[in-house]
């Protein structure tokens, strides 16, 4: 086994840290399966432990830290679930959570999706719901989410800075009143308006969204939608998912339900981007192509127009997308507000073209883990990349321009040292660059363990034997 391939093989807590990326020697050819959706896991397991009987999640992510503290916290409210592998068996609480009347506390940590669809889903508690979490979420806001929830009959107290956790939500003594409608102009955060329709079930006459502005990450909500409607519920929507209304289907709540879940496909695009850097490598994702209802999917359609070539599965056979790396990436303009949780990775394939890119609706990734586009620019630059924030007053906008010369890809290119910012995805996008420069090494390589806590083993099966 190589040196690079061993070291990355470690379990995370033996990991050095600096951890050195080794470039890679000679094209790879590689399938890989990432593990389970950490967006559509998370929305599985709140509507499993809320709905009625068992539930079966098969390939969920189980391992990884937003998944461990997502069970834990319907575990909390009183579901009951085991872990087996990738499959979670859970039983739900037939639309009424099982935690003392007088109140709990919920510390999420820093996991973010379970924050915002647990705070909507305290609605159907018998008492006051505490949400908290670290120090970065209690600057991560979900004001918008709390005024959508007191128009809906809740009590919401603020502990910390008003408009971010810790916060406590008070339900209505008489339950989510029938039929409501909520208007949002442009919501910051989808991850808002999904957490509200997931309340639609156990509403009777159900929830209706209306937005009257821009559609913020809008395949997410589609992946909402999708969800909601193949575990049972009543969803209705138009098409440009303006106008979005869950409700129960018959009777109120939903039935336990048997559900697959899709390989995550944020963490796809780090293997796509591995091999489109490379000039002949090869990375096959299995269990992903155009029929996969997560958005990020697509990402792998950036890449080709960057001049990778791109491979999908046949139809009628197993689910495959193969990127192929170019002799020269392109540079290229693209609006990445449909998929946010992609533009580390494209960000990295831009600093390996020709020319200057341009990356645009990132307006989210401010409020991620970290101020992810700040962290873009200090971290690339390191390299000799110029990165321009605010194109033309859009303060949403990236430029990334490579020196004229390229990244210095030689022996003895100066060490660089990566700040991942206790963000897993800096870590994991930012390490592709070692597959190139000699000399890069990434700080806390721990942090992957938020949602892909094999990464470093997978990429390790890239350096051959």
């Amino acid at each position: 086994m190589s040196g690079a391939r061993s070291i990355l093989s470690r379990p995370l807590a033996e990991l050095p840290d600096p951890l050195e990326i080794e470039p890679i020697e000679s094209a790879f050819d590689l399938d890989v399966t990432p593990p389970g959706s950490k967006s559509e896991s998370n929305r599985a397991i709140v509507l499993a432990a809320l709905a009625s009987g068992t539930t079966v999640l098969r390939g969920a992510l189980t391992e990884a830290d937003d998944s461990v503290v997502a069970i834990e916290a319907v575990r909390m409210l009183g579901a009951k679930v085991e872990v087996d592998g990738s499959t979670l068996r859970i039983e739900g609480v037939d639309g009424r959570w099982r935690c003392p009347a007088e109140g709990v506390t919920v510390d999420l940590k820093n996991a973010g999706t379970a924050t915002r669809f647990l705070a909507a889903a305290a609605m159907l508690a018998p008492g006051p719901v505490t949400i908290t979490g670290n120090e970065r979420m209690r600057q991560r806001p979900i004001g918008e989410l709390a005024d959508a929830l007191h128009q809906l009959g809740a009590t919401i107290e603020w502990h910390g800075t008003a408009g971010c956790p810790p916060l406590t939500i008070i339900p209505p003594s008489g339950g989510v009143p029938r039929g409501v409608e909520l208007v949002f102009e442009s919501p910051e955060s989808s991850q808002f308006v999904s957490a509200l329709l997931m309340l639609g079930p156990w509403v009777s006459g159900g929830v209706t969204v209306r937005i009257t502005g821009r559609v913020t990450s809008s395949p997410y909500l589609s992946m909402t939608l999708d969800l909601l409607d193949r575990v049972g519920s009543s969803v209705k929507a138009t098409d440009d998912l303006r106008l979005l209304r869950v409700s129960p289907e018959s009777s109120t709540g939903l039935a336990g339900f048997e559900l697959d879940i899709e390989p995550d496909a944020s963490g796809a695009t780090y293997f796509w981007t591995a091999a489109a850097l490379l000039p002949g490598a090869k990375s096959t994702v299995l269990g992903l192509d155009a029929r996969a209802i997560q958005g990020d999917a697509r990402y792998a359609g950036l890449l080709e127009r960057m001049g990778a070539q791109v491979e999908l599965s046949p139809t009628g056979e197993d689910a495959r997308t193969s990127v192929t790396g170019p002799v020269t990436l392109k540079p290229i303009l693209a609006d990445l507000s449909p998929m946010p949780d992609t533009a580390m990775s494209l960000a990295v394939a831009a600093c390996l073209a020709n020319g200057t890119s341009v990356l645009r609706g990132l307006g989210t990734l401010r409020v991620k883990e970290t101020d992810r586009i700040e962290a873009i620019r200090n971290e690339l630059t390191k390299l000799g990349v110029s990165v321009d924030v605010g194109v033309q007053g859009d303060d949403e906008t990236i430029t990334i321009t490579p020196p004229k010369s390229g990244i210095d890809c030689s022996p003895d290119a100066p060490r660089v040292e990566f700040e991942t910012y206790d963000d897993h995805r800096m870590a994991m996008s930012l390490a592709l660059i070692g597959l190139v420069r000699p000399n890069v090494f990434i700080r806390d390589p721990g942090c992957v363990a938020k949602t892909y806590p094999i990464f470093w083993k997978q990429l390790a099966e890239l350096y051959l034997d």
